[in-house]
């Protein structure tokens, strides 16, 4: 059921708003005596998450007793990211999430059925896994904190992607990613019934619905007239209907659809939030179905400093780099080590152009950086981020469509994280 539900384009949810609309729908609920939060990481820090983990823990205090952040492949966090997404909070109730180890498998979706909702694309079963903490730790009560928004992998973030990736494990982390993948990014974005989103929602139904979870979603977008990021929905429930109202919120809060396909993109990576390329490759899934053939895609990475953010990871990347789909699928059959790593795989499709527009990375220049040898090894160009930014200076664009001095015409988007673009003739809806 729905226990709360605001929001809508226009709406500016306060901090008082979120947690005024999370404590109305904790106050439906009883008996509650041990809590887990698994809200997302740093990597999600526009989301408000971390003001909702506070403030979930200042309402039940000692008896949440656990937070758990949804890592998924990601790096652990830092004492300072968890003092500045999470407040008050104490970081003594802080867990780590190991994908590789911590992890148990509750079902196992059938390959007929994988095979079935990928129309053909892939035929394996698919092994639901969560992180132990959730069946071991007798909870009353899991709250599964995040952002509903367009996702390169599932179609729309969140809902149980964030137990069965965020908490996941190896084999289902690199099976789903490569589910998205074969199945056709561009037919999954900004689509919320996606095959991947049908294979969680099988283990859901199937394999976690005696836990007691509660999914807390966030519609968070990017407001063009003033250049600033708010909060535009809060949508509180157990069931799949909490994550359809704020997926097609999302379609209209996050989802730019554009008369015509783009010849340049600038795209800037926050330094706080993007030091890889794992992450950073958004600017690639987010756009591609907006840049024109032949087109331009061109990076600011300030701290960029590694492609994997997970070591092995990290090594496929820098192995096999980002050379389009036939490439990444022949590695695959060729290549045993990538084959156990499907979504290093997935990620290395998803993050190129497959030769249709130019992908340009302008890393910074301090110590630890990735270095022009680096970022062409993988196949991207590189470009000196000095000489970029004199040109294109993120100080000065606003975000969407500039008119420079010399007549050139950029688009420019201050977050890939927040939203999707696309030129309308290539979105099926």
């Amino acid at each position: 059921m729905l226990y709360y539900e605001i929001g809508s384009t226009e709406h500016e949810l306060t901090a008082e708003d979120l947690k005024k609309g999370l404590y109305t729908a904790l106050d439906k609920l009883s008996g509650i005596n041990k809590v887990l939060a698994i809200p997302p990481d740093y990597t999600r820090l526009p989301s408000r998450s971390g003001e909702l983990t506070e403030f979930a823990w200042q309402y039940y205090g000692d008896k949440l007793t656990d937070v758990l952040p949804a890592l998924g492949t990601h790096s652990p966090m830092t004492d300072e990211q968890i003092a500045h997404m999470f407040g008050s909070l104490p970081k003594s109730l802080i867990r780590e999430h190991d994908w590789r180890n911590d992890v148990v498998n509750v079902g196992e979706v059938p390959a007929e059925f994988v095979k079935e909702v990928s129309e053909g694309a892939v035929d394996f079963p698919w092994p639901a896994q969560v992180n132990k903490l959730l069946l071991s730790g007798n909870f009353d009560l899991i709250l599964s904190i995040g952002q509903v928004v367009p996702h390169e992998v599932v179609g729309m973030a969140n809902y149980n992607k964030n137990v069965f990736v965020g908490t996941g494990g190896v084999e289902g982390i690199n099976k789903s990613h490569f589910v998205g993948a074969a199945y056709g990014m561009e037919r999954m974005m900004g689509h919320a019934d996606t095959p991947v989103r049908k294979i969680f929602n099988y283990a859901s139904d199937n394999f976690t619905n005696h836990l007691p979870l509660l999914y807390v979603q966030t519609v968070v977008g990017l407001d063009k007239t003033d250049g600033k990021v708010k909060t535009r929905g809060l949508f509180i429930g157990d069931d799949y209907e909490v994550f359809d109202k704020a997926a097609k919120l999302s379609l209209q809060v996050n989802f730019e659809m554009l008369d015509k396909p783009l010849k340049k993109v600038v795209v800037w990576l926050d330094p706080t939030e993007f030091k890889s390329t794992w992450l950073g490759n958004k600017s690639v899934y987010r756009t591609r179905m907006a840049i024109d053939d032949d087109g331009e895609l061109i990076v600011l990475a300030p701290a960029l400093k590694e492609f994997g953010e997970d070591k092995e990871i990290d090594r496929l990347i820098r192995k096999y780099g980002y050379f389009g789909t036939p490439a990444t699928l022949k590695a695959c059959d060729e290549n045993e080590e990538l084959r156990n790593n499907l979504s290093a795989a997935a990620h290395l499709i998803h993050g190129s152009s497959e030769g249709r527009f130019s992908i340009t990375y302008c890393p910074g220049k301090k110590p630890g950086n990735l270095t022009k040898e680096e970022i062409e090894s993988v196949g991207f160009n590189y470009a000196d981020i000095d000489e970029v930014t004199a040109r294109y200076n993120p100080e000065t664009l606003k975000d969407g469509y500039n008119t420079l001095p010399d007549g050139e015409e950029i688009f420019y988007i201050s977050n890939p994280a927040i939203g999707l673009w696309a030129f309308k003739d290539r979105f099926k809806y």
